[in-house]
């Protein structure tokens, strides 16, 4: 009998990489949809390529951080500290969050606030972080993600808030809320369960042609 699955395991966490494993996460819906111009984009066939593999394995297929990535896990929590002082506010953290309805999804927010509210932390490169103080909104492609977030955590908006202390003290965080999207979620959810639709027939037909990997 395979363990249950802890899905309030820390973040980052052995127990939290396996409550993730071959489940769509809001940081890769943005893959799902996916375009190009002559139909879906090669990253919505790769990430598929990882769920399968994901599930058939047994092991995480993202695991690689350069360092960039390095630097916004060194900095979360500097920066969560610096947006429940600015927000005058308290930020629960959480562990992945199933999707209420949707069976292999789910979303690891950077946190909770109140009872409606979410957050989504970055800590990008001070170029990235430049861009967004001057553009003065939120980059549209943390949309998607934070929207799936709101889906799986049944909250009403999410803050976004970029954090960079390498620039001057008024200059370090940026926050913006994006409200719940009943439309664009209902899409998505639309979207992910024709996913993980294909995800499924394809981890049985690999399975009928090739067993599992402890029948080899």
């Amino acid at each position: 009998m395979s363990e249950p699955i802890d899905f309030n395991a820390p973040q980052g966490s052995p127990d939290w990489l396996r409550a993730r494993l071959g489940r769509v996460t809001a940081s890769r819906v943005a893959d799902v949809i996916a375009k190009a111009k002559t139909g879906w984009g090669a990253s919505r066939a790769n990430y598929a390529a990882q769920l399968v593999a994901e599930r058939l394995t047994g092991a995480a297929g993202d695991s690689y951080t350069n360092s960039a990535m390095q630097w916004g896990i060194d900095h979360e929590a500097e920066a969560r500290q610096a947006y429940s002082f600015y927000s005058d506010c308290s930020v629960v953290e959480v562990g992945f969050i199933p999707h209420p309805a949707i069976e292999m999804s789910g979303a690891s927010p950077d946190g909770h606030i109140g009872t409606d509210g979410s957050l989504e932390l970055k800590c990008p490169s001070t170029a990235t972080h430049i861009e967004t103080l001057l553009g003065g909104s939120v980059p549209g492609k943390y949309i998607t993600q934070m929207q799936w977030q709101m889906a799986c955590s049944t909250r009403q908006w999410c803050d976004f808030a970029s954090y960079d202390p390498r620039m001057p003290e008024s200059m370090r965080l940026f926050v913006r809320r994006v409200r719940r999207d009943s439309a664009m979620i209902a899409e998505l959810e639309k979207q992910v369960r024709t996913f993980l639709k294909e995800i499924d027939a394809t981890v049985v037909e690999l399975t009928a042609r090739y067993g599992t990997k402890e029948a080899a």
